[in-house]
C-alpha cells in the first residue's frame, strides 16, 4: 500500500506500479510467477488500465482483467484473482487498485436540470429525475439519510453520536503513517466544522485522495512448496464474498446499503465457519460516520438495533472488544476508490502478521474487511492468522 494523500508528481500508473512491486517483494516472488492480473481504476483514463500497468511491471502475456465496481472495485479485483487461483488457472494472482482523487472534492451525483417537464428518452430518461425531489443520489445525502433512518428506527443516533464515531477514527489515524490525514480532532472541532449533509460535517466524510494498494494470492498446494518465511507470513483467506442488491421495491428508487451487506456478512461467516464474536478487528467502509454506525448492525457486530449501544460501550475503539477502523478508516486514512477494498485487506494483514507497529491489536487472529459501492456491490473478506500458525495451532 502506498501512502494515501496527495501525490502531484505521480500518475495512476506510477502509484499502481509502486504498490504492485512492493507486493511482489513482500511475497518473495517475481512478476514472471504471477499467472493472472486483476486491476481496477475508475480514474485511470483507460479501459485497459491493467495492460498499462503491465508495461511498467512486466509484460508476461498473462490474462488481465480490468475491473470496475464502484467503491467495491478493489475487493472485486481481489475476488477475481482468488477465483482464478482456486480454479487452478494460476499458481499466483495479483490484484491492484489505484486512484488519483486529491482535489476532486466530494463525489456526488451528476448535475441534472430540474424542470417541471421533461422529454422521455431511453431507459433511464423515461421518468423524471428523482434527485432533489424525494431524495438524492449524492453520496453525502444518501448516507446521511441512511444514518437518520437508523436513528429514527432505533433511537439514540443523534448528531453528537455520529461526531464521536468520527472522533474515534481520527484518533486512530494518528498511529497510521500511511493515512492521508493523521491529526486528532476534538469533538467540538468535528461538530462545528462545515456541514456537508446533516448529520455529517466535513471531518465525518471520507477523504478523496491519491493512492494504490496491491495483493498477491497463492493456492494452498503451491504455498506448501515455499520457504518457511513465506509460509509464516501468508495470511489465510477464510472467506471471500461479493454480493449485489436483491430485488425490492425500495432499491428501485434509493440505494439500500444494508441488505446486501447483511447478506455478504452472513455468507462470509458461513464460509469461514466462524461468527462475529470470533473477530479481533474490523475494517469497514466508513465513507461517512453515519455509514459506520449502520454497518455495525449489518455486519452483526451487535444485536439488531444495538449499534448505538455497541459504540457507547467503547467496544469499537482500538482498546475495545472489537476494534473498528484502527487504520483511521476512510474518514482519515483516505478513500482512493479502487484502492480502498485492497487497502482494508492490507490493514488487517498487518495486524494478523503482528507488523502493525504502534497501532497493533495484540493477539489478533481473525479480521474482517468490508467495502461497499453504490450501484450496488458489497465485498466481505475474512482473514486469519498466517497460514503456518493456523496449521500448527
Amino acid at each position: 500500500m502506498t501512502r494515501f494523500g496527495k501525490h502531484p508528481d505521480l500518475d495512476v500508473v506510477d502509484l499502481a506500479s509502486r504498490a504492485a512491486l512492493d507486493a511482489l517483494a513482500d511475497a518473495g516472488i517475481g512478476i514472471k510467477d504471477v499467472g493472472v492480473l486483476a486491476a481496477g481504476s475508475l480514474t485511470g483514463g483507460s479501459s485497459s488500465f491493467g495492460q498499462l500497468l503491465q508495461k511498467q511491471i512486466g509484460q508476461t502475456g498473462v490474462p488481465v482483467y480490468n475491473v470496475a465496481n464502484a467503491c467495491a472495485t478493489g475487493a472485486t479485483a481481489l475476488r477475481v484473482a482468488i477465483m482464478a487461483v482456486k480454479a487452478g488457472e494460476a499458481d499466483y494472482g495479483m490484484a491492484v487498485g489505484v486512484e488519483k482523487l486529491s482535489g476532486a472534492g466530494l463525489l456526488s451525483a451528476p448535475r441534472r436540470e430540474r424542470g417541471d417537464t421533461w422529454t422521455p428518452e431511453g431507459r433511464f430518461g423515461a421518468v423524471a429525475p428523482l434527485d432533489g425531489r424525494i431524495g438524492t443520489d449524492g453520496m453525502p445525502g444518501v448516507f446521511a439519510q441512511i444514518g437518520m433512518e437508523y436513528g429514527a428506527k432505533y433511537g439514540g443516533a443523534d448528531f453528537e453520536l455520529f461526531a464521536r464515531i468520527s472522533e474515534k477514527n481520527h484518533a486512530h489515524s494518528t498511529l497510521n503513517p500511511l493515512a492521508a490525514y493523521s491529526r486528532r480532532f476534538t469533538l467540538e472541532e468535528i461538530m462545528n466544522d462545515v456541514m456537508i449533509a446533516y448529520p455529517n460535517t466535513r471531518p465525518m466524510c471520507s477523504a478523496n485522495c491519491d493512492g494504490a494498494a496491491a495483493v498477491i494470492v497463492v493456492g494452498e498446494s503451491r504455498l506448501k512448496t515455499l520457504s518457511l518465511q513465506q509460509r509464516r507470513r501468508a495470511v489465510k483467506i477464510s472467506a471471500s464474498v461479493l454480493t449485489s442488491d436483491p430485488w425490492q421495491d425500495g432499491c428501485q428508487v434509493l440505494p439500500d446499503v444494508n441488505t446486501l451487506t447483511r447478506q455478504a456478512a452472513t455468507l462470509a461467516y458461513e464460509a469461514a465457519g466462524i461468527g462475529p464474536e470470533d473477530l479481533d478487528l474490523v475494517e469497514l467502509h466508513d465513507c461517512f460516520a453515519t455509514a459506520e454506525l449502520v454497518h455495525y448492525d449489518n455486519l452483526r457486530l451487535c444485536e439488531p438495533g444495538g449499534a448505538v449501544e455497541l459504540f457507547d460501550s467503547g467496544a469499537t475503539w482500538r482498546d475495545g472488544r472489537i476494534p473498528v477502523n484502527v487504520s483511521g478508516g476512510l474518514e482519515s486514512k483516505g478513500h482512493p476508490i479502487a484502492a480502498t477494498g485492497i487497502a482494508n485487506i492490507w490493514e488487517i494483514c498487518q495486524h494478523l502478521r503482528e507488523e502493525a507497529g504502534p497501532r497493533q491489536i495484540e493477539g489478533a487472529r481473525v479480521g474482517l474487511a468490508h467495502v461497499i459501492g453504490l450501484g450496488s456491490a458489497c465485498g466481505v473478506h475474512i482473514l486469519e492468522r498466517p497460514y503456518l500458525s493456523c496449521s500448527t495451532g
